[in-house]
């Protein structure tokens, strides 16, 4: 069945609305999960959520407890036996990792002028201190194309739960999520790729803070760089 047949049919909408509800449910009992700012997220149309990557856990969070379902880019080397039929069931986009995939990002582009919502993590990979690092280019490119407004979000805690040097997760822990406001296409338009990536990178970091600050943990040190493994 082809990807928009499996997103549109009753029952791939029906095992997607019971599969995010069992996934939510569990991870919030493990990881006392708290939310904030989902009203900022839009109920209907089309929008771009980008979010700092800190585990593999995070698909989980971005979900939590938002009704509508977002989709998620995952690198092509998961999409393998019964783990990756499962998250193309659930509406997976394959990206090969490390370099330009057009295909990829047209299904992106594609899936957002459908109404749809779509959550990338544009640093890339996971971090390797909790700290967010600086965003490239591009990802400005796909809301204008698509005319999709950007909700920035952050999340805290799950690094703590699931960092990259552990092979398995920790099952317990205190995450935090943050839904920042809709950024207008237009304004990413006006601003460019360059300038926009330099001032999403300050977003998410301010509103990473400011979501620590909810959790009642101290603010992270950005005035030294971000280490990456790119």
């Amino acid at each position: 069945m082809a990807e928009a047949d499996i997103l549109d049919s009753w029952g791939g909408r029906l095992w997607r609305r019971i599969a995010q509800f069992l996934i939510v449910s569990v991870i919030s009992l493990l990881y006392r999960v708290r939310v904030f700012g989902r009203e900022n997220v839009p109920a209907e149309g089309p929008i771009l959520v980008l979010c700092n990557h800190q585990s593999f856990l995070d698909p989980m969070f971005s979900q939590s407890w938002i009704r509508r379902p977002f989709l998620f880019v995952a690198r092509e080397t998961l999409f393998r036996g019964v783990f990756g039929r499962l998250i193309y069931s659930l509406g997976a986009i394959p990206i090969r990792q490390g370099q330009a995939d057009i295909r990829s990002i047209r299904t992106v582009i594609e899936s957002l002028k459908k109404g749809r919502a779509v959550c990338l993590y544009p640093e890339g990979s996971r971090t390797l201190d909790g700290r967010i690092a600086v965003i490239k280019p591009g990802f400005g490119l796909i809301s204008r194309r698509a005319h999709a407004p950007i909700v920035p979000m952050v999340i805290d805690g799950a690094f703590e739960c699931w960092p990259r040097t552990r092979k398995r997760p920790r099952l317990t822990g205190r995450v935090g999520v943050l839904y920042g406001k809709p950024i207008s296409p237009d304004h990413v338009e006006q601003a460019g790729d360059e300038a926009f990536a330099e001032e999403l990178t300050a977003l998410l970091r301010q509103m990473h803070n400011e979501l620590r600050a909810q959790m009642g943990r101290p603010p992270l040190d950005y005035s030294t760089p971000v280490p990456t493994d790119w």
